[in-house]
């Protein structure tokens, strides 16, 4: 059976970050792959769509005391979803006695977090106003 993925938005996101729980308590999961350029949320880890197949189980493995982790692409539309899919199936196959967790999705993605928070610097982190210009010209 599989689970049903919850979205959360940029402002929930944000909230989890400047509340003071640490890495430990989640983390985020970045699945863009050459669009990774440009910026990115502060402390995520980058696990390109185009590999995670290959490297989900190590995700999977590396995160498995983690009780909330989040997935997103540029826009949060297929690669950032379909990566929390295949992660919720791959950690239910690999671990046993799984310790609670959740996954969730961010909505709208790093576009339109960035969008937001590009000037804040507890939130994104690397970000490049160059890239971001021509992104929409």
């Amino acid at each position: 059976m599989s689970q049903t993925l919850r979205y959360i938005n940029g402002d929930e996101l944000a909230d989890i970050m400047k509340s003071g729980k640490v890495p430990k308590d989640f983390v985020v999961v970045d699945v863009r792959d050459d669009d990774y350029v440009g910026g990115n949320i502060k402390g995520s880890m980058n696990y390109p769509s185009a590999e995670f197949l290959s490297n989900v189980d190590g995700l999977v493995k590396e995160t498995k005391e983690v009780p909330f982790v989040i997935f997103h692409c540029a826009l949060s539309q297929v690669r950032g979803p379909k990566a929390a899919r295949i992660y919720s199936e791959t950690r239910k196959n690999i671990l046993s006695n799984d310790i609670p967790h959740e996954v969730a999705i961010l909505r709208d993605g790093f576009s339109q977090f960035q969008v937001k928070y590009k000037d804040d610097a507890e939130l994104v982190e690397k970000w490049d106003k160059n890239v971001w210009a021509s992104e929409w010209s």
